[in-house]
């Protein structure tokens, strides 16, 4: 390869930060790291770039939210026998700095390389990560899809990947199979703001019913106004995209799909959750008051 061809491949790879590399720039990508690229001062022939500290979501309890990352002291730099003009492949592993419990794992591939003028510069290759890239999943949507878990989170690494009709399969399979959760947790809702009664008998029928399609026809008009998002009914929503017949979409338009139906089931996992919590708090806040107003407590 002449040099004017090594100067053309080198311009052609995008330069980022490493931080921001690992923060966000999905896996199966080359980068030129711009970061410096300095000595290992304990090995002979050896160089290393260090690990800065990242921000990523925590989805552990006493966090839920972004938070600073730093990577683990053996981590503490990527340098170990950096070959020059080799690949070098490392696992890189950061932990949460508030709760010290949530780790991010990173699959890398390091290549050292040479300028033309003798300087030093890294392209970096993400294999992949765990957990696995991507917007972070709501621990209340985790939760309410229950015993599917590991069902949902392939079909949330096929939407990552745009793998559309994948994705879609996915995440229909899901709901079709937790659907008695899902109503059971509106029926939860509905019990506690005093529902009228033949709407709640509705929602119960509705997860007595096995015809997947038929049970959520039958949900749609029984659902809580706490529970709309937006105005909109959320299991109307869910009925009308998870009827479409896969064979009769492109990828890209499951991939559509597959993304609202994610983003409305996140959404509804929350509205039941602050739902049952408001209501949760009240009680406490009432028989609070009431204990208090009791005649064996006024004179106490």
């Amino acid at each position: 390869m002449t040099d004017q061809k090594k100067e053309k491949s080198q311009e052609e790879i995008p330069s980022q930060d490493i931080s921001k590399f690992l923060e966000s720039s999905p896996p199966s990508q080359w980068i030129k790291v711009s970061d410096s690229v300095s000595h290992d001062p304990r090995y002979q022939q050896s160089y290393k770039v260090d690990l800065p500290e990242i921000e990523l979501h925590c989805s552990y309890e006493s966090c839920n939210g972004t938070r600073f990352f730093r990577p683990l002291r053996h981590d503490s730099y990527i340098g170990l026998s950096l070959k020059e003009n080799g690949y070098n492949y490392l696992y890189v592993t950061y932990i949460c700095s508030n709760c010290q419990k949530t780790k991010k794992i990173f699959s890398l591939v390091i290549k050292l390389s040479q300028t033309n003028d003798g300087g030093l510069y890294v392209e970096c290759y993400k294999i992949g990560e765990f957990p696995v890239y991507g917007p972070p999943i709501p621990s209340r949507l985790i939760k309410l899809v229950g015993p599917d878990r590991e069902e949902f989170l392939k079909g949330r690494r096929c939407e990552n990947q745009g793998l559309g009709v994948g994705s879609f399969i996915y995440y229909r399979r899901v709901v079709e199979k937790q659907k008695d959760r899902i109503i059971g947790e509106i029926v939860k809702v509905s019990q506690k703001i005093d529902a009228p009664e033949e709407k709640i008998k509705i929602l119960q029928d509705a997860i007595k019913e096995t015809q997947f399609s038929k049970a959520l026809d039958m949900a749609k008009d029984a659902m809580p106004e706490s529970l709309l998002i937006n105005g909109h009914n959320p299991i109307l929503l869910l009925h009308s995209a998870l009827s479409e017949g896969v064979h009769a979409l492109t990828d890209e338009q499951c991939l559509e799909l597959a993304n609202s139906v994610r983003v409305v089931l996140g959404e509804l996992s929350e509205r039941l959750s602050q739902a049952l919590k408001d209501e949760a708090e009240l009680t406490k806040a009432l028989s609070t008051l009431i204990n208090r107003s009791s005649p064996s407590n006024l004179f106490a």
